[in-house]
């Protein structure tokens, strides 16, 4: 061994051997009986059962506690990632072991037992009792700094830090919510702290995660039952950790590309005739649109008492085909609801049962309860026949001309703990419910309709459930200023809990409250959330052309930014797919050494290039508003540069909530158009933020056709590289492309407006021949049309005046 490596080996070791010898080890009468090192792991007897750690990369491990009563259950709902080859290193000693695998140390006191990690010779967390049993659970738990802040457990709304609260492991709606929410749709096994490390328990059934409720410097991961494994995922920045969670559970892929146009919706349409007399509107007022969801209503006339129909009433819907082919010739999408259940008074009802669809009871008969739709049994999403019978009825909804699915109630909402699924009990299944029926819907479509894309619209899943497309929405959230400020935290949580598609019922969805400009600040949040899809019970209209006409105005200019915004945002989606960099990230992962940052929800980034303020109180003239260090901002709307690191005051305009670019950001936007096929990335408006600080900057665009699945990876697709430099007085931009094998290259017309640009430059080159520019001193801003030919690097070359 090198010497390098021999003394970075110590230095690991001596510091997970002092985070060891400070944190407190409470249980004594566990010891280590044996040790053995293999390829790819090391076995850790003890006398109440056996460790096992399983390096997945250079920065995840994996252990598993076994107890002596137990066998090891190697099947994971959540992790899809092939272990690869990490270099590993081994040290026995009188008071240790020291495992080293990539980045990650491992120490293992021998008396009293304990685990400590640590990465790149930095400490990261301990166990303090390891795995104990009590008379309700069984318990890993862990300890803390004093001063760490923690992220995780799903959605909530409890402030970012999470620290202090006691979360439970059950998903479970909460309807009508507010600013506060300790349970809800969407509970996730997982931790993050300020520390840099995540900690995921891999393990779907229930039960409770405490994040140092006791305040005694103790996090504890609670189960019924089920495996005793967790991953330490590290990093050398949040992008980072984020990334490596995604790379273990997996990334999501791209949806089609209309999911990031504006849905009409509520709760719900009754007939034919009232959707298509709500998209003429649209078409009238010439908001764009791009798709149209269909609630409970599509199956039946009540609410009460039909559920589990599974197809068109055809007194309300005479000719759903023809319905959804007049739609789809608009550009627009038909989205359906369904629901796991089957009411024993639906059309389906013994169907279901002569096909062995429902889950049971203890004697193998359908279980049946009530519940607020009536009384039902439940598609058991675990047993083969059922899922086959479920997939059945959306074929043939699809091949009807259906072009998205809603899966509502999918926690279950009611799931009594006496009913038996095929492979377990309610409570050992429950958490993964929801994550089994988008995999039944994702594992269909690429069966059978391989080159298309879903659109999966859930609100309750597991870790993991991004890499089946999943798109969540926050639930039943209260139309109300409470609800809009848990919004920023829930969908910030979540991404960087994998699920970056997290959003909320634009304008709020529980209540009869109108209030215009709540609804009108809330649409404005959503441009800059990943699905913008307005949707609410319909006392109070949720779309925006049944909105007075200051409301409707306000909410049209939303919705055209959204559509202009649509190549930048569709890039992120990119990002996502390949790295797993969620859409909006906390204003942390700028600067994770700023502790003031680890609370802040009401500003986040949108991608790199964004900073958004939502306003999110009644009545708001002025924000103070962080911007984060290491760059200047530019006012979206004005162009005023402000200055990074300081907090500063900005005025509120009724027409558009605080945005701001960083300097050096390169914006792909597209003209007015009125639904996503319009859309043609071969006509750009391109961005560039110009400051003088900023010497070296690059960006990108990526494009395909916004339909085909994998098209990355088969080579369908275009990636539009921007770059800029600044020596002295001149400011060189280039584009360049590069052209999957399968995606023709072409020429593309650029209108590219540089801000930040105080004088009239001198000249303007393109490709060293003199180009007609504008420049308008009020903006400070330059306006040149470029025609960049296929096959080629375009050079642009401004020359500043000072």
């Amino acid at each position: 061994m090198r010497k390098t490596s021999i003394l970075k080996l110590n230095i690991m070791v001596a510091v997970a051997l002092s985070l060891a010898n400070t944190a407190q080890a409470q249980n004594a009468n566990r010891t280590i009986v044996s040790v053995e090192r293999q390829a790819n792991q090391l076995e850790i007897k003890t006398n109440d059962g056996r460790y096992v750690l399983k390096p997945y990369s250079d920065k995840i491990i994996e252990t598993s506690f076994i107890p002596v009563t137990e066998s090891f259950n190697p099947a994971s709902h959540a992790v899809v990632l092939q272990p690869s080859p990490v270099k590993t290193s081994f040290r026995e000693t009188a008071s240790s072991i020291q495992y080293v695998a990539g980045d990650i140390s491992v120490t293992i006191t021998r008396s009293p037992l304990q685990l400590a990690y640590a990465y790149k010779g930095k400490p990261l967390l301990s166990e303090k009792n390891g795995y104990s049993k009590t008379a309700d659970a069984e318990v890993l738990d862990f300890n803390l700094d004093a001063t760490e802040a923690l992220y995780g457990g799903g959605a909530r709304a409890l402030g970012m830090n999470r620290r202090g609260n006691r979360l439970p492991l059950y998903n479970k709606a909460h309807y009508g919510y507010e600013e506060r929410s300790e349970q809800m749709n969407f509970a996730m096994p997982m931790v993050f702290s300020s520390k840099m490390y995540g900690l995921h328990f891999d393990n779907a059934a229930i039960g409770q995660l405490d994040l140092d409720s006791k305040k005694n410097n103790v996090l504890a991961y609670e189960t019924i039952s089920g495996r005793k494994t967790y991953h330490v995922i590290a990093g050398d920045s949040w992008a980072d950790i984020v990334s490596n969670y995604t790379s273990l559970t997996g990334r999501q892929p791209l949806p089609p590309r209309w999911t990031f146009g504006n849905f009409a919706s509520r709760f719900g349409y009754h007939t034919e005739a009232e959707a298509r007399s709500i998209l003429d509107k649209f078409r009238a007022e010439k908001i764009p649109v791009d798709a149209i969801i269909f609630d409970l209503y599509w199956f039946g006339k009540d609410i009460k008492g039909t559920m589990g129909n599974l197809e068109f009433d055809r007194d309300s819907f005479p000719n759903p085909r023809g319905m959804m082919a007049d739609f789809a010739q608009q550009g627009i999408k038909t989205i359906l609801i369904t629901e796991p259940f089957v009411l024993t008074t639906s059309k389906k009802w013994q169907e279901a049962v002569d096909k062995n669809v429902l889950a049971t009871d203890k004697q193998g008969k359908p279980f049946t309860y009530d519940f607020y739709f009536g009384n039902t049994g439940l598609i058991d999403i675990f047993n083969p026949p059922a899922q086959d019978w479920f997939w059945a009825i959306y074929k043939d909804l699809k091949n009807q001309g259906v072009a998205g699915w809603w899966g509502d109630l999918g926690e279950p909402e009611v799931h009594p703990p006496a009913l038996q699924h095929k492979t377990g009990s309610a409570d050992e299944l429950h958490n993964i419910y929801g994550h089994n029926w988008v995999r039944l819907i994702a594992e269909g479509y690429h069966k059978e309709y391989p080159d298309e894309r879903p659109f999966i619209l859930m609100r309750s899943g597991y870790s993991g459930s991004q890499r089946y497309g999943m798109i969540p929405w926050s639930g039943d959230v209260n139309r109300s200023w409470g609800g809009l400020r848990s919004q920023p935290e829930i969908a910030l949580q979540m991404g960087m809990q994998g699920m970056a598609y997290m959003h909320s019922d634009l304008g709020g969805f529980a209540g009869a409250n109108l209030d215009d400009e709540l609804y009108a600040r809330w649409l404005q949040y959503g441009v800059f959330q990943p699905v913008f899809r307005p949707h609410a019970q319909e006392e109070v209209a949720s779309e925006p052309v049944l909105r007075e006409p200051r409301t409707r105005a306000l909410a049209k200019a939303a919705i055209e930014l959204r559509y202009r915004l649509l190549p930048y945002n569709y890039t992120l989606a990119f990002d996502n797919n390949q790295q797993g960099l969620p859409f909006m990230r906390p204003l942390f992962y700028a600067e994770p050494d700023k502790t003031f940052l680890q609370n802040a929800a009401d500003t986040y980034l949108w991608g790199d290039s964004f900073l958004v303020h939502p306003v999110l109180h009644a009545g708001q003239k002025e924000a103070i508003v962080y911007f984060p260090a290491h760059h200047h901002w530019f006012d979206f709307y004005t162009g005023q540069l402000y200055r990074g690191g300081t907090s500063q005051a900005v005025s509120v305009e009724a027409d558009h909530i605080p945005v701001f670019v960083r300097a050096g950001a390169f914006i792909p936007m597209t003209g007015p158009i009125q639904n996503t096929r319009d859309y043609s990335a071969s006509a750009l408006e391109l961005h560039y933020y110009h400051d003088a600080t900023v010497r070296r900057a690059s960006g990108k665009l990526y494009d395909d056709d916004g339909v085909t699945a994998q098209a990355f990876e088969k080579g369908a697709y275009s990636l539009l590289r921007f770059n800029s430099t600044v020596k002295g007085r001149q400011l060189d931009i280039s584009f360049s492309a590069q052209q999957g094998r399968l995606m023709p290259a072409s020429d593309r017309t650029i209108k590219l407006l540089v801000h930040g640009i105080r004088s009239k430059p001198a000249q303007v080159l393109s490709q060293k021949q003199s180009l007609p520019f504008v420049w308008d001193e009020q903006k400070q801003l330059l306006s040149v049309d470029v025609h960049w030919q296929k096959n080629t690097v375009h050079h642009l070359n401004v020359q500043l005046s000072h």
